[in-house]
């Protein structure tokens, strides 16, 4: 019989709206503004006393809150606020009645029912532009970064004088300069040509003599000093893009800006506080042997464990680096076959020659794998006017992993044991996984971010859609009457549909994003006047209801592919070839596409049939047409 549907396909199209309308309910739901407190050590815990002290801080500074809550096994806590505005205020607040233990950002708090979260809906993410996400701002420590090249240049003249026996004193001046004493001019004059032929790109200054020593000072130029901060802000860059990725963070916004600074802009992100925890980290390994008992004291340094199992020992360690962690080309956390957590470390090709040099002539030593870290003490003082100055005062703490025996040669691939929990395996594979930072880097401002083109632009956005919609609604209605109203139910659905499955999928939407459901909109539509055209024609030609209604969808249907297929073709298009705001475009016009295609063909004949199909039909109410 024309124009009717099984059963079970009435059905399918049944189950699929309602599908699209309970995992589009969660975007009803406003989140809560709120603040997120997390432990910046992976093993320490979260208490009840500590929750207590920031909602303390909170009510000090008459901060409504609520809803406050400790998850993760004590690793988080979230309280909810009253009002948006109160954000940053009790974020210093609780800042300063923890301390330097506790990284406290801001988030938003999710309202979605519990039911729903149950079934897997999630709100969709909005971007930047619409309701905002979280601004860094990061300034890289340029001046650690020439300091660490000092060092470097500093073991590498040593290394240099010792393979050329040439004898002399090598130590850093003030300023960071390589300085070296030798005891005749001769052998300063050997040991610069040495420096100059390995090392082309330093300054050699012959000092005066004093005392019968003949002094050489190995500098950067200014060129090399620039060079070597670019290098720097270029490789914190790229590390910060890959911790993101790492975070699974849709469309961010990684940028640098001016000499020595980088934002970071992460739309939609819920777990702030961890996000703030992994781009702010500035860890680093370094391999060193463990000294001999007979080394002398300028030959080696003692550092602390840093695993509670050995708390307050310590080891000393050569100060000679084998490697660091800049030559990790991957890591991965796993467990070794005593169920202890561990790290396997692959190394990049020079790291690989450097380690198998430096191990096979030390088997049967142990060597110590030192983890250094970049924290900050936070210092309060009160300026002449009243208010409060917070300086931060950086320092490395350098604490000793392990320090295993040689067993035999290593290679490129070896492992890493010692640690304390799976949790700091895994953010220890994290942080080499995704590059060492080139330079610590801080916080300089953090900030939740709203529309980019300011709330009244959004505002009167939204209502030009609306009012496109309406009217889009109202020509339906009065030139297609039943057929118009059945067009808008099936343009209703389409939009329920698409807002469900950009949820599902994670995609950020963005006033691009916005411009392709308008698109779809307008092409779901179009399809719906294509169809009813057809039938318009079909009447007027002498078809009978029934048969107008059949050949209208049937003979319609390959030009609404054609035009649907190749607008898909050139959104995938933008989505492979564009970045940032023409992905989220792409994104929602693809998925737009799919579903549009789905109500204007098979929701609206659905709908079409049950009205009409299996009857004697006399009549169409489809504007202009009387059958």
């Amino acid at each position: 019989m024309l124009n009717r549907y099984s059963l079970w396909k009435n059905l399918l199209v049944l189950v699929f709206v309602l599908f699209g309308f309970v995992y589009a309910a969660p975007n009803l739901y406003a989140p809560d503004p709120a603040i997120q407190i997390t432990s910046a050590s992976s093993g320490q815990a979260i208490t009840d006393a500590t929750l207590k002290r920031a909602l303390e801080a909170l009510e000090d500074a008459d901060i409504q809150h609520f809803g406050e809550s400790i998850s993760d096994n004590g690793r988080n806590a979230l309280i909810r606020l009253g009002a948006a505005d109160q954000q940053l205020v009790g974020q210093a607040r609780i800042a300063r009645a923890l301390g330097d233990g506790y990284i406290v950002a801001l988030n938003l708090a999710p309202t979605t029912p519990k039911w729903l979260t149950d079934l897997g809906a999630q709100p969709m993410k909005l971007g930047l532009d619409l309701s905002g996400g979280v601004h860094f701002k990061l300034e890289v420590d340029v001046d650690a970064a020439l300091e660490r090249r000092h060092e470097y240049y500093l073991t590498a003249v040593k290394k240099l004088l010792r393979e050329n026996r040439i004898r002399g004193l090598v130590d850093l001046d003030e300023q960071g300069a390589v300085v070296s004493q030798y005891g005749s001019e001769q052998e300063r004059e050997d040991a610069r040509g040495a420096i100059a032929d390995e090392m082309p790109e330093l300054m050699l200054d012959r000092l005066d003599e004093q005392e019968g020593q003949f002094g050489l000072k190995v500098s950067m130029t200014e060129q090399a000093k620039a060079q070597l901060i670019d290098y720097a802000v270029a490789q914190n860059l790229t590390t910060l893009r890959n911790r993101v990725n790492e975070l699974g963070v849709s469309e961010p916004l990684v940028q640098r800006q001016g000499r020595n600074r980088i934002v970071v802009e992460l739309p939609g992100i819920q777990d702030t506080a961890e996000a703030k925890r992994i781009l702010g980290k500035v860890a680093n390994l370094e391999f060193r042997l463990v000294a001999s008992s007979n080394a002398r004291p300028s030959e080696k340094q003692r550092f602390e464990y840093r695993s509670e199992d050995r708390l307050g020992m310590s080891e000393w360690l050569e100060r000679d680096v084998i490697i660091t962690g800049e030559r990790v080309s991957n890591a991965a956390a796993g467990f070794d076959q005593n169920g202890r957590p561990n790290v396997s470390i692959s190394l990049d090709s020079e790291g690989g020659t450097l380690m198998s040099r430096a191990t096979r002539n030390n088997v049967k030593r142990r060597m110590g794998v030192l983890f250094i870290e970049r924290k900050y003490k936070t210092s309060y003082d009160v300026a002449a006017d009243g208010s409060d100055v917070i300086t931060k005062i950086p320092y490395d703490e350098k604490r000793i992993l392990t320090a295993p025996v040689i067993q035999q040669a290593l290679g490129a691939q070896f492992q890493i044991t010692g640690l304390d929990s799976p949790l700091e395996a895994s953010e220890l594979a994290l942080m080499l996984r995704a590059g060492a930072l080139a330079a610590p880097i801080s916080f300089v401002e953090e900030r939740t971010v709203g529309p980019s083109l300011g709330a009244e632009n959004i505002e009167l956005g939204v209502k030009s859609v609306q009012i496109g919609l309406a009217l889009v609604v109202i020509f339906m209605l009065v030139y297609y009457r039943a057929f118009g109203a059945v067009a808008v139910v099936a343009l209703g659905c389409n939009l329920v549909l698409l807002l469900a499955f950009m949820s599902l999928l994670g995609a950020t939407l963005t006033l691009p994003g916005i411009a392709g459901i308008v698109l779809t909109v307008g092409m779901a539509v179009d399809a719906n006047v294509l169809i009813f055209s057809r039938i318009r024609e079909e009447l007027n030609g002498g078809s009978s209801a029934q048969m107008a209604i059949h050949k209208g969808f049937e003979q319609a249907l390959s030009t609404i592919l054609d035009a649907n297929i190749t607008t898909l073709i050139v959104a995938v298009i933008l989505y492979a070839v564009g970045t940032g705001p023409i992905k989220g475009f792409a994104v929602t016009l693809s998925l737009g596409i799919l579903t549009s295609m789905f109500t204007a063909i098979i929701g609206t004949r659905a709908l079409i049939n049950l009205i009409y199909g299996g009857r004697k039909v006399k009549t169409l109410s489809i504007g202009g047409v009387s059958k």
